[in-house]
């Protein structure tokens, strides 16, 4: 009797071991799928173009190399994720958008850096901060189909007051037959628009001009 409970014991500890591998098998593969993302960029190729009468003013916009390392992973299709850098993708769009409508532009590191705003002789500082998100109606391909890219720029003066708070939304779509290798033209498009947006808003914003 002892060695019949012995045996049994024994297998139902084998049969449980093996139970519990195949579990963290399973929990290691599923976190793998979580963890892999498809690296995409979102920078803008079109951007705004230099304003034909532009105010004379001097602005600034505030990017840390922080700022520009910062990743982000949102939804692609068929269940993958895609990841991208926003800040760093945005710069050169938002950099454009207030070149069109200031005569200078210049970047400072924060906007209670006295020093390198007094440096820069900006009256404006731009500071912006993007959220977004992606999907893709398709079940058979990863590279998301619609890209929304939001953001918020608070405007501060030179002594750090603020004195506006812009919203600008930019939303692109694509089918897999535009993409051609550009798995991130959705997302470039978004930021495209969301750039277009930006000039406009200031454009109507009086405390800017």
């Amino acid at each position: 009797m002892n060695f019949h409970s012995f045996q049994c014991r024994g297998h139902f500890s084998i049969s449980g071991m093996a139970r519990l591998i195949r579990i963290l098998f399973c929990m290691a593969g599923a976190a793998l799928l979580v963890a892999c993302a498809h690296p995409i960029s979102i920078e803008a190729k079109a951007v705004p173009e230099r304003g034909v009468q532009q105010l004379p003013k001097k602005a600034a916009y505030v990017m840390t190399a922080a700022d520009r390392q910062k990743q982000v992973t949102t939804d692609g299709g068929g269940g993958d994720k895609v990841s991208y850098y926003p800040y760093r993708d945005f710069e050169r769009a938002l950099r454009a958008a207030l070149s069109a409508v200031y005569t200078d532009v210049s970047v400072v590191p924060s906007v209670s850096d006295v020093a390198a705003i007094r440096e820069s002789g900006a009256t404006l500082i731009f500071v912006p901060e993007i959220s977004t998100t992606s999907y893709s109606s398709s079940v058979l391909t990863w590279p998301p189909t619609m890209f929304a890219f939001n953001v918020t720029v608070n405007v501060f003066d030179a002594q750090a007051t603020s004195i506006a708070r812009l919203r600008v939304n930019g939303n692109g779509n694509a089918e897999w037959e535009e993409f051609k290798g550009d798995f991130g033209l959705a997302g470039r498009r978004a930021v495209e628009a969301a750039a277009k947006a930006l000039v406009e808003e200031i454009r109507r914003t009086e405390r800017l001009l």
